[in-house]
């Protein structure tokens, strides 16, 4: 299957619409085109993220007490203002009916304006969607044959590894004297950039910390976050993003990444 048709096609394997010849062409070729699997990895991530209560914006405090006295107000307001005068009680029933449409249109539109326009929800939907993708990159690794692309504990073995595959060198440290030890590294791909994963172990812990070059603006999320079981710190040090991913415990999480940070 060329690529173009799989493009064509993602979106439906993705909900299920093909039939199962279809569905298991598609399959074969994600094993073999990287490309198209990483624009599948892509669509699921950003599903799981508009599923995340954390892209929800509350309503401002006191919201339902004003919507409330302004129905009251127009509910006893005089309809023959706005319409011609009428004794039917038909014209009485329809005025009153397109009265609380329009209110009701007025409130929805305000609150979508509101919600659309708060400050800082493009950034807030850009981080949830980078945490997401972390998490998911991280489960993915530990399927068999996938957590190492350079399996050594030595850091001058595994930061020259990533010479030539990155266009940039990202921090190795050695952290076993303080109970982390470092078990190497892979490449990865994160908020559309390539990532150098270092990959360290606490106990029966495995510890994912994604680096890669730090945006103006910065897409991850500054403080810890939980999402399906596991803990994520983020920072950002020396012109670099770092998130550490684990299932350890978030206040040892945090004495690594201090460490790290060092």
């Amino acid at each position: 299957m060329a690529c173009d048709d799989n493009a064509r096609l993602l979106n439906a394997y993705l909900d299920g619409e093909l039939d199962l010849v279809r569905s298991l062409e598609i399959e074969e070729h994600l094993k073999a085109c990287s490309d198209c699997a990483q624009e599948l990895r892509s669509h699921q991530t950003l599903r799981r993220a508009f599923r995340s209560a954390n892209l929800y914006d509350r309503a401002p405090a006191g919201l339902e007490s004003r919507i409330r006295a302004s129905l009251a107000r127009e509910a006893g307001a005089s309809p023959a203002a706005t319409f011609a005068p009428s004794t039917s009680p038909a014209a009485k029933s329809r005025r009153e009916f397109w009265n609380w449409a329009a209110i009701a249109a007025a409130i929805v539109l305000a609150v979508v304006l509101t919600l659309r326009f708060s400050p800082g929800r493009d950034a807030r939907l850009q981080s949830n969607l980078v945490a997401e993708e972390i998490v998911s990159s991280h489960i993915r690794a530990l399927q068999p044959g996938h957590l190492l692309d350079v399996p050594s504990t030595d850091q001058h073995t595994v930061k020259p590894w990533f010479n030539g595959k990155l266009d940039f060198s990202p921090p190795v440290r050695d952290l076993s004297e303080a109970g982390y030890p470092l078990l190497g590294g892979r490449l990865d791909y994160v908020a559309r950039h390539p990532a150098a994963v270092l990959v360290y172990q606490r106990r029966q812990h495995l510890i994912d910390v994604f680096v890669w070059p730090a945006d103006a603006q910065p897409a991850t999320p500054r403080s810890e976050i939980s999402s399906q079981g596991y803990n994520m710190l983020c920072w950002q040090s020396a012109g670099m993003d770092s998130c550490a991913v684990s299932d350890l415990n978030s206040s040892e999480l945090g004495q690594f990444s201090a460490l790290l940070r060092q």
